[in-house]
């Protein structure tokens, strides 16, 4: 038998960094998301030597060694380590399991699109599947948040991983408590078509400061700097905005709300932004772009730019000229699944 699941990755269209502790335990957290036909997968493998692989095919990276109660933490595939961890001894009594678990993902660490936190999904789908484990999506995403935050002690919010659990458009609340509501948005079809007309994804380069840009964040929270908090409190009004704009297929007011919140979000911390960053976005804005944003902490990754249709040629020639990579994306409908091969 061989077990397999998908997550698909997501664009953050707004709100992206409220959902970060501690600004949403205080204020309350507001994000717009939806996910793309980028994916993370998982195969699992059981085995009948007592001996655990780990395998992440897309970096050429990989971990073995006999199959133990639990793993410690060095470096090296932390992520698949923190899975089988928690699953062995939350869902098994503590008892190991024998396997080859394998993962690659459709866009690198770094990227924006939240593929750290999609490959935990999909990681832990995998074992859901295997182990016919009793755990709705809440749980799903709940269980690889606290996985990667709090076992691997990794930098970040909460939005990945319930984009990914549930697919689709999402208008998601994060409270105190680890209270989280997640709003599914029903957009008709014809505003999804016009949206991935207008829609391009420009990658500059991996980001090398996610991390350092969410602790910034953290720390101008504790610190209560107003400007950077201000900053988070425009764009849970984005988000709202936008989400409002999209339902109605109000496409002037989404290129305003998504112009407002990039404007906002530089304002959270000061390496979201770089020079090669905007020099990329004023390209683009000569060339036809309406507005633009970086989906993900900043620093790099993916650029997400809303283009008129009758000039996406023009700017795609335009940004052709530069270091960066353009990509074309449609949005899915469904969450994080998992199946069997017998």
């Amino acid at each position: 038998m061989i077990i397999r699941a998908r997550a698909p990755l997501r664009l953050g269209l707004a709100g992206g960094g409220t959902d970060v502790s501690p600004y949403c335990d205080i204020y309350g957290g507001l994000v717009l998301n939806a996910t793309i036909d980028k994916y993370a997968y998982t195969t699992i493998k059981p085995a009948d030597n007592g001996r655990v692989e780990f395998i992440a095919a897309d970096r050429q990276e990989n971990w073995k060694g006999e199959a133990l109660p639990k793993f410690d933490f060095d470096g090296k595939l932390d992520l698949h380590k923190g899975v089988y961890n928690r699953i062995v001894q939350e869902f098994n009594q503590g008892a190991p399991l024998p396997l080859t678990l394998i993962t690659y993902t459709d866009a690198p660490p770094g990227s924006g699109l939240g593929s750290s936190s999609t490959l935990v999904v999909s990681m832990v789908k995998a074992f859901v599947e295997w182990l016919n484990l009793p755990l709705g999506e809440y749980d799903i995403a709940h269980l690889a948040y606290e996985i990667e935050r709090f076992d691997v002690n990794l930098s970040g919010g909460r939005q990945d991983q319930y984009a990914a659990t549930f697919g689709g458009f999402n208008f998601m609340e994060f409270n105190r408590d680890e209270r989280v509501v997640v709003n599914p948005l029903r957009i008709k079809n014809w505003i999804i078509s016009e949206l991935e007309a207008s829609l391009l994804l420009y990658f500059g380069g991996v980001s090398r400061q996610s991390a350092e840009i969410i602790d910034e964040q953290v720390d101008n929270v504790k610190r209560k700097e107003s400007k950077s908090i201000e900053a988070m409190h425009a764009l849970k009004t984005e988000a709202m905005q936008m989400k409002e704009s999209l339902l109605k297929g109000d496409f002037d007011n989404l290129v305003d709300s998504m112009w407002a919140g990039w404007e906002a979000k530089k304002r959270m911390a000061r390496s979201i932004t770089n020079p090669r960053i905007e020099e990329s976005y004023e390209i683009a804005l000569k060339a036809g772009m309406k507005a633009g944003k970086i989906s993900g902490a900043g620093g790099g990754g993916f650029m997400m730019l809303l283009v008129d249709p009758g000039k996406r040629m023009d700017v795609i020639r335009a940004l052709d000229k530069t270091e960066g990579e353009i990509y074309t994306c449609h949005f899915t409908k469904y969450g994080t699944q998992g199946w069997k091969i017998y």
